[in-house]
């Protein structure tokens, strides 16, 4: 829903533009920014009824670097207990790990428990732990290490199929040495011939942005195109009229779920660059091209995780709230419920969508507001209208502190 009447938009005394709505009346602070932000030496001396969900990536950091005022925005929210989580669509790495190099980066101490990554809901996928799951995308095999982590016990990657089977994608051949030192040997031979002892893939998972788009497309193609997800088989529903989407997906293949929607995200370059999104685009373009697509009736069936989709952000919400009632533990009395999550976000397709279509089954009011650090520019139509459109990180929380009617 575009913004209607930017003209509407208020101008606050930071150049701040926002357009209050399902809010409680906004509490003006005479406090400076400066004093606002300092540490106070004892906790609030009432709890926090409100929380923030931050983005990473064009909100705290921008590729390798802190974003200047975001150390001191996280110090802030510590300092008065006021519960925060990192909601991002990125990924790749163990959540330990990411955690790790965000407190280095932002001076700031973090834990596991208090981030979300695009593919962490994937742990709770207990029905596919004792099977045989393709994962994709990421450097290396650090997302085939993820996965084990999650409880993930036989996990193959299109690099242990091309190491095995170069002639697989031979437009790569180059790279077979590339792949050799993390790819492992897989659990079964790719044997047509003999399908009860070939290699079968039951879920297909896409942790992280594919680094080499072709081999992945070609291998998750193969995949779906199978019969019953054996490689190397080819479905004879394929095709059929008679059967469900022209009896493509319909023989037994496996799953296939995306963990970020996010077509483009903001890194060190100037301009935004593709992610994960682009490469779902263009593996359903393939997939039009060979089956027929849309015109013939036939569709890419797969799941799609991440922001702006439900299930994570039921997921961020539940460690969210399990996040507050163990920071607010030593209080004395009833902390209450939480009422608000402010989400800051720099992706109006994502973080600001997400948001505004997020029910909470606790009744809790998401509130997003958008930063002009990322994605976003400055000065346009943002394509999902936010609460509130700030500058940076700290102008997201000076304003929703002082809507919560927050004192230091």
């Amino acid at each position: 829903m575009p913004i209607s009447g930017l003209s509407r938009l208020v101008s606050t005394s930071r150049g701040v533009l926002s357009r209050h709505r399902a809010l409680p009346p906004c509490t003006s602070y005479r406090t400076s920014h400066r004093r606002f932000l300092q540490p106070v030496a004892t906790p609030p001396t009432r709890t926090p009824e409100f929380a923030f969900a931050f983005d990473i990536d064009g909100v705290l950091v921008r590729s390798s670097d802190a974003l200047p005022r975001a150390h001191k925005a996280l110090s802030y929210l510590q300092t008065n207990r006021i519960p925060f989580i990192l909601l991002t669509n990125g990924g790749g790495k163990h959540e330990s790990e990411r955690v790790e190099e965000l407190s280095r980066k932002l001076s700031v101490p973090l834990d596991t428990s208090m981030f979300v990554q695009s593919h962490t809901p994937f742990a709770d996928m207990d029905e596919y732990k004792n099977k045989t799951v393709l994962v994709v995308g990421g450097d290396g095999d650090k997302c085939r290490r993820v996965a084990e982590s999650y409880g993930f016990k036989n996990v193959v990657t299109p690099g242990d199929i091309f190491t095995a089977y170069p002639d697989v994608w031979p437009f790569s051949r180059q790279w077979v040495e590339y792949y050799k030192p993390f790819s492992r040997p897989l659990p079964k031979p790719i044997d047509p011939s003999s399908p009860d002892t070939s290699l079968k893939i039951d879920a297909i998972f896409v942790y992280n942005d594919p680094r080499d788009w072709g081999l992945d497309t070609q291998i998750i193609k193969d995949v779906l195109l199978s019969h019953q997800g054996i490689l190397g088989t080819l479905s004879e529903s394929n095709g059929k009229s008679a059967l469900r989407n022209k009896g493509y997906q319909q023989d037994g293949q496996p799953p296939l779920y995306f963990s970020n929607p996010d077509l483009l995200w903001a890194a060190k370059y100037h301009l935004p660059r593709l992610g994960q999104g682009g490469f779902r685009e263009a593996l359903e373009g393939v997939w039009a091209a060979v089956t027929g697509g849309k015109d013939n009736g036939v569709e890419l069936k797969k799941i799609v995780m991440g922001k702006p989709h439900r299930p994570t952000y039921q997921f961020a919400e539940k460690r969210l709230i399990s996040h507050r009632r163990d920071l607010l533990a030593g209080y004395e009395g009833d902390v209450g419920n939480l009422k608000r999550v402010y989400m800051v976000g720099d992706n109006p397709e994502s973080d600001i969508l997400g948001a505004n279509s997020y029910e909470s089954p606790h009744g809790t009011d998401w509130a997003s507001i958008l930063v002009q650090t990322g994605v976003y520019t400055a000065g346009s139509v943002p394509a999902h209208e936010p609460r509130m459109v700030v500058g940076d990180v700290l102008d997201a929380v000076q304003w929703a502190a002082a809507e919560e009617g927050w004192r230091t």
